[in-house]
């Protein structure tokens, strides 16, 4: 069975939202501000690359990363060449690029089950915070892949559910600090 990963950049309070610095966001961008870059903090996305068997992605994140990803053929040549999910219950087939290679809509936890069962490599979802917030409620989710920032940014989208639900356990898989004060978790969740 694929191992279902969860990757995202996240604030010390858990925002996930808008840390590339997409428009209309109140902290657009804070991945980049007061934060100096140091590239080892970044290795964990072109090992996540080269790991993954399939990209699965929400809808809200497959129409910011549609438009972009398929001319990013340096940054992304492997997530452009592999087979891509989007999870919606309102995604018309019509309304998938073209040039992105194989997109297959699901449209609901079963689907994703099913695709984790059919699955041998990993999969990876990007950013996706709704979607990851419901399939870890539904215990679908095996891994997160985070970079935890040292920042407090007290509004936006958070990456983690506040569903009232049983505790989950987590176990830690590695870690490592960054002279930036970026921290890498690599966390199972335990089933």
């Amino acid at each position: 069975m694929g191992q279902l990963i969860a990757t995202a950049f996240v604030s010390l309070d858990g925002v996930m939202e808008a840390p590339g610095g997409e428009d209309g966001y109140r902290n657009a961008g804070w991945t980049f501000d007061g934060i100096d870059f140091v590239e080892e903090a970044y290795e964990l996305k072109a090992a996540e690359q080269a790991q993954a068997g399939s990209l699965m992605l929400g809808r809200r994140s497959y129409e910011a990363f549609a438009p972009v990803w398929p001319s990013m053929e340096d940054e992304f040549p492997r997530y452009n060449a592999m087979p891509k999910y989007v999870v919606s219950t309102t995604l018309d087939p019509g309304q998938l690029v073209s040039d992105w290679g194989r997109i297959e809509i699901l449209r609901s936890a079963d689907d994703v089950a099913a695709v984790k069962q059919s699955s041998i490599d990993p999969i990876i979802i990007h950013g996706s915070g709704e979607l990851v917030r419901s399939l870890t409620d539904a215990g679908l989710v095996d891994r997160f892949h985070l970079l935890v920032f040292p920042k407090l940014l007290g509004a936006g989208k958070r990456y983690f559910s506040e569903a009232d639900k049983a505790a989950q356990n987590l176990r830690l898989v590695e870690s490592t600090a960054y002279s930036n004060g970026v921290q890498k978790l690599i966390l199972d969740l335990v089933h």
